[in-house]
Parts: C-alpha cells; sequence; structure tokens
C-alpha cells in the first residue's frame, strides 16, 4: 500500500425530509447571502426547491435564484454565477439537484475568488487557491459530486469537456434523502449506476500491490450495484435500495476506497470525449467505454480482472486459464450494462466511427502521464474502436 492523505471533511445528512433542515445547516457552516443554484424544472415541480425555499427564508437567509443548469454543465452558466455572486455579494452556494448542478457550483464557487478566467483552472493554467464554500441537496445518485473536490464543466466553444479539482471544492454539507430519486426515470438511474461503477473501477484497476482492505471495500460497493440496480429499475419507489445506491455514490467518489493505491481514470477521460461531442449522458459513454478499456488492457495484469470476475460477477476461477476467467467478467459487466438499460456500442449511444480519429486526438493522450496502462493516440483509438464494434 502507498502513502497516502485523506481529507473528507463533508458533513452528510442522510435520510427522509432531511432537505426541510437545509436552512439550519447554512447557517452552522457559516452561511448568510446564498446562491440556490439548480438544473430544469423537475426540481420546482417536485416541490423541491419550495421546501428548500422556506426552509432559507424561515431561517433568515438571503438568498437569489439561478436555475437552468444543463446535463454536462456549460461555461455560460458558470459565467452567469460568477457575475450573480460578485453582484449580490454572495457568500454561500447550495446546489439543489445531482453531479451537473454541483459541478456548476464548484466552477462558480472557485471562479468568484479568481481574478482571471476560471476556465483556466480547467485547461490546466491556474491553480485553484481559494473558493466560496459550497453545500449539495442530491437529487440523483451518479457523480459523486457530494462528496468530492471534483468538477467537470463543458466550454461551448468547441464543446470541449474537461475537469478540475482541489479540496476547498469540498461541500461543507450534503443533504441525502433516497425519497428525491424516486421519480428519476429508469435510464436516469441506470446511467447513474454506470456511473457509480465507473468511479470504483478506475481505482480498482491499479498497479499497487498488497491492498486488500480497498480492494474488498471496492468489491462491496461494486456488488451492492449489482444487485440494487435491477432492484430500483423494477421498483422505483424502493427506499432501501435507493438508500444503499446513494451511499454507494458517496463512498464511491469520497475516495475512501482508493487510498493508498494508483488509479487509472482514462476511460473517463476517453468517455468525455464522446459526451463533449454528442452531449450524451455521462453514465451512457461509460457503459460504451469501460467494458472496451478493459478487453484492451485486461492482459496486463490478468489475475486481477480474474479476481473482479470472481469477486463481483460470481464467475467460477479457471485456474489452468485464467484468462478465460478475466473475460468472462468482462462479458458479465457488459451483459449487466445492457439489462439495466445501458448502450453498449457506437449506434446504441449515438456516436459516428468516423469520428475516432477526431475523439483520441482531442483527448490529448500524449500528454498524460497516469494510468493501470498508460496509453498513445493509438491506443485510444483501438479503444474507441472496440467500443463502436462491441456485441453482448
Amino acid at each position: 500500500m502507498d502513502n497516502f492523505s485523506f481529507y473528507s471533511p463533508t458533513e452528510f445528512v442522510f435520510g427522509k425530509d432531511t432537505e426541510n433542515d437545509c436552512g439550519r445547516y447554512v447557517i452552522k457552516h457559516g452561511g448568510k447571502r446564498v446562491l440556490l443554484h439548480f438544473g430544469g424544472g423537475s426540481a420546482v415541480k417536485s416541490g423541491l426547491l419550495g421546501r428548500v425555499k422556506k426552509s432559507l427564508e424561515d431561517c433568515g437567509i438571503f438568498y437569489t435564484e439561478l436555475g437552468g443548469v444543463k446535463p454536462n454543465p456549460r461555461d455560460s452558466k458558470v459565467y452567469e454565477g460568477i457575475e450573480l455572486c460578485k453582484k449580490e455579494n454572495l457568500d454561500f452556494i447550495l446546489s439543489v439537484g445531482g453531479g451537473s448542478v454541483i459541478d456548476s457550483a464548484k466552477a462558480i464557487a472557485a471562479g468568484v475568488c479568481y481574478d482571471g478566467d476560471f476556465w483556466d483552472f480547467y485547461c490546466g493554467k491556474a491553480a485553484i487557491k481559494a473558493a466560496l464554500p459550497v453545500a449539495t441537496i442530491l437529487t440523483i445518485a451518479a457523480a459523486g459530486s457530494e462528496g468530492s473536490g471534483d468538477s467537470v464543466i463543458t466550454k461551448e466553444d468547441g464543446m470541449e469537456k474537461r475537469g478540475a479539482g482541489s479540496d476547498l471544492l469540498r461541500p461543507r454539507f450534503s443533504i441525502l434523502n433516497p425519497e428525491l430519486t424516486f421519480t428519476l426515470p429508469p435510464y436516469q438511474t441506470a446511467c447513474g449506476a454506470t456511473d457509480i461503477m465507473a468511479h470504483v473501477f478506475e481505482r480498482y484497476f491499479t498497479n499497487t500491490k498488497e491492498v486488500e482492505i480497498t480492494d474488498r471495500l471496492c468489491e462491496a460497493v461494486l456488488m451492492t450495484m449489482v444487485k440494487e440496480t435491477p432492484r430500483v429499475i423494477a421498483d422505483p419507489e424502493n427506499y432501501e435500495a435507493r438508500a444503499n445506491i446513494m451511499w454507494a455514490g458517496t463512498v464511491a467518489h469520497t475516495n475512501i476506497v482508493g487510498v493508498g493505491r494508483s488509479q487509472d481514470w482514462n476511460s473517463h477521460g476517453i468517455e468525455h470525449e464522446l459526451s463533449g461531442m454528442y452531449d450524451v449522458a455521462h453514465g451512457a459513454g461509460l457503459a460504451v467505454i469501460m467494458p472496451a478499456w478493459m478487453e484492451f488492457v485486461y492482459k496486463h495484469d490478468v489475475m486481477r480482472f480474474a479476481q473482479m470476475a470472481v469477486r463481483v460477477f460470481g464467475c467460477q476461477m479457471n485456474f489452468e486459464n485464467p484468462e478465460a476467467t478475466a473475460l468472462e467478467g468482462i462479458k458479465r459487466f457488459r451483459r449487466f450494462l445492457h439489462d439495466i438499460g445501458m448502450p453498449i456500442n457506437f449506434k446504441e449511444l449515438g456516436a459516428r466511427e468516423e469520428d475516432i480519429p477526431t475523439l483520441a486526438r482531442n483527448m490529448g493522450i500524449k500528454d498524460k502521464t497516469w494510468g493501470f496502462v498508460r496509453l498513445s493516440e493509438e491506443d485510444v483509438r483501438a479503444i474507441y474502436t472496440i467500443a463502436a464494434k462491441a456485441e453482448l
């Protein structure tokens, strides 16, 4: 196990009706003038936004609203939020929604405290040195942004999708009420589940030896997703299944399952080009890319993939041919994704095979030094090709 420093300061408030106490938590964490940040009309139609406003008003907290965040959140909304925060002298950002809203809130929080263009953080020109405090009320279990310091934003000029991160962006508190996810359509639920599993797999496939504790933690989260995702798709108001998935999403991305081990994240980078170019759901893109990446790299450590196959997907270990076990595990993962309603190839996703050279070039893999397996641009093209042609 490698040396590590683990920092997770977020206060998690979990359970039914917890959103009704958000005003009290804003005060507890120092907020006086709040940007209430949200996405589309669902938060309004469901009554959630009304309950949040009432809690803020009951606590005497000033707030200004900024809605309209889209999936794959855009830089234009971030610029709007930065300007609004400065104009109204706001000191706290409360995001109501999923990962896109939270990521947008984090970008605004960093941008308000920076004299330059906030995109400098996302293109690697500057590091985040200060940020407004952020808090979240989560409405979809997926990105894990409610417990992480990460944010991903899409630049509309060129649809370039890039990430930035800092412990300064970790939410001060996150309210997690599984009931708020009851009305999610099956496709969004499945996209979220895929994203959660991808966050774990990016950590699970490691070159660090002797990491049994985090191996087992990763496997526990993955097994939970395999069990609970079909249950909530069949019964959207199954509170216990929703609760397990919601907490799994948070655990998956606070990094508690990834400490002390090298990580990958190339699959996320490869997918970001897909969702940037085609504006598809991140989880759907990951469903296409992740098994393809596995097929391309599994020979680097066949026994780790065989371990995944046996421990997570219940495959029988073929001791005479571990490679067969590894491939069977990848096959079962792809089948699981298909069965919960996810696309498994370019055609189902709505991507075009002729765009593969552009996708690979845009990723800029030559500048990347991390990974379970270090990839060349040619390797990335090969992974896209596997993804394009994938079958069950």
